[in-house]
């Protein structure tokens, strides 16, 4: 055993968090561990904690990986989102290397946007990280839309990684094992944190705190973007805002209103990678998507005008 961290090592990122939760940090650790002792400490299948001993013994020689450039590819390769009024102010969909964020209210159709971006990195035979913050979209729900077309690949869940945080603590020991992660899994290229709002609705720590997780967060994707041309996918829904009768920010005194807005400013995520919209109902079958920032545009933090927006239509519950 040594003092390597366990967070270095290629396993499942639930397994990387069930021992991190545990106090588990080196290998020295685990020196009075047995599998089927972690196994029931860590409410872990007994094959998923003999892997973890087995990444644990030295290996002969460190396989070779891909370099930076080739995981990246080609620049104007675009991934379909499956709507088509998005990927119009995308440009034609997603490039590899970069940042959507999606903004909206309940039911407005973020989760069935991001399943179907899954479903074209996929169909391409990309690796897919898929953490979801608030049981929004089960596994269930991923496979039905990959299995959907008849030309389907019957493997293809085999390319989509699952992973379910339920608190500001879970998504803290993820962030801090992502690189390790990605590091140990070069071929991932699309990653997806849906409804990432949500562990923050619980977070009881100081302001200052919550912003240094998002410095993380912002840090740790843009490393990711730029070093191995990772896809981000990030949905969230809006928070409520009080103003005053001035339109000045507020508690809730007479004459004040509320907005909704999005959860998260624009510095939140790399500016110079991030694309963010806005989804905006209109009727049950009407609205349209805003383009609030992009890469060539990045609203300052007064605000100002979304770039330009399309509008969409609800067809059998799909936007397009």
């Amino acid at each position: 055993m040594s003092e390597r961290l366990l967070s270095t090592l290629s396993l499942p990122p639930p397994t990387l968090a069930a021992l991190a939760s545990a106090g588990y940090e080196t290998f020295n650790d685990l020196s009075n561990a047995t599998p089927e002792q972690l196994s029931n400490e860590l409410n872990i299948s007994l094959p998923a904690s003999q892997a973890v001993f087995s990444a644990t013994r030295p290996s002969a020689a460190l396989p070779m990986t891909q370099s930076a450039a080739a995981l990246m590819g080609t620049t104007t390769e675009r991934y379909p989102t499956g709507c088509a009024p998005l990927d119009r102010l995308l440009d034609g969909g997603l490039k590899r290397g970069f940042i959507l964020e999606i903004n909206g209210p309940p039911g407005s159709g973020k989760e069935q946007i991001a399943v179907n971006a899954v479903k074209s990195f996929v169909d391409c035979r990309q690796e897919v990280l898929f953490v979801d913050m608030q049981n929004m979209v089960p596994p269930a729900t991923i496979k039905k839309v990959l299995m959907a077309s008849p030309t389907a690949d019957p493997e293809g869940m085999d390319f989509v990684h699952y992973l379910a945080l339920h608190s500001a603590t879970e998504f803290v020991v993820f962030m801090r094992t992502l690189p390790a992660y990605l590091e140990a899994h070069p071929a991932t290229a699309l990653l997806v944190l849906n409804s990432l709002a949500f562990p923050f609705q619980s977070f009881t720590g100081v302001p200052k705190e919550r912003t240094t997780i998002l410095d993380r967060l912002r840090q740790t994707l843009a490393g990711a973007c730029a070093s191995m041309g990772l896809t981000v996918i990030i949905t969230s829904q809006l928070a409520t805002k009080m103003l005053e009768g001035n339109g000045e920010p507020g508690s809730a005194p007479p004459g004040s209103k509320t907005i909704m807005i999005p959860s998260f400013a624009p510095y939140h995520f790399p500016t110079g990678r991030t694309y963010r919209v806005i989804i905006v109902p209109q009727t049950r079958t009407t609205g349209a998507i805003r383009l609030l920032s992009s890469p060539a545009h990045v609203m300052s933090r007064r605000g100002g005008q979304p770039v330009r927006e399309e509008p969409y239509q609800r067809i059998r519950g799909v936007i397009s």
